[in-house]
């Protein structure tokens, strides 16, 4: 197993931050495997869709309607609506598994590789990631 740990500065809003040329990058010289994509915050995730084409924003919209950023949420520290950031890796997982297959990621014509950040409070994330040769 080969393990690479990388750093990502997603801002000061809520953000889908596209990994896929990292993670590209990262397999380039294996064989076959699987390519596992942790992020070990508690308030982010890993989500596999299409970017660029408003599915990005679409997916933070439909957080916003499933996950208000208003003061409902017990667990209440940071900005408004924190809690609900240490709800969502229950919806969207920390992790996601990527079939490697001759050194390329077997995604689908239009998925990507994606962090999924609601946390406005931390800007900076790490993500692990791993490949298992086959």
């Amino acid at each position: 197993m080969r393990t690479e740990l990388i750093a990502v500065t997603t801002g000061s809003r809520e953000t889908v931050h596209d990994l896929t040329h990292q993670c590209e990058a990262f397999v380039a010289d294996a064989d076959d495997g699987l390519l596992h994509v942790f992020v070990p915050h508690a308030t982010a995730g890993i989500a596999i869709i299409e970017t660029g084409a408003g599915s990005d924003s679409d997916l933070l919209a439909a957080l916003a309607d499933l996950l208000p950023a208003d003061n409902r949420w017990q667990h209440r520290h940071g900005s408004r609506g924190h809690g609900r950031s240490h709800v969502m890796p229950a919806l969207i997982a920390p992790y996601a598994t990527i079939p490697v297959v001759g050194g390329r990621l077997a995604l689908g014509t239009w998925q990507s590789i994606c962090l999924v950040d609601l946390n406005v409070d931390n800007p900076q994330r790490e993500v692990r990631l791993s490949f298992i040769a086959g």
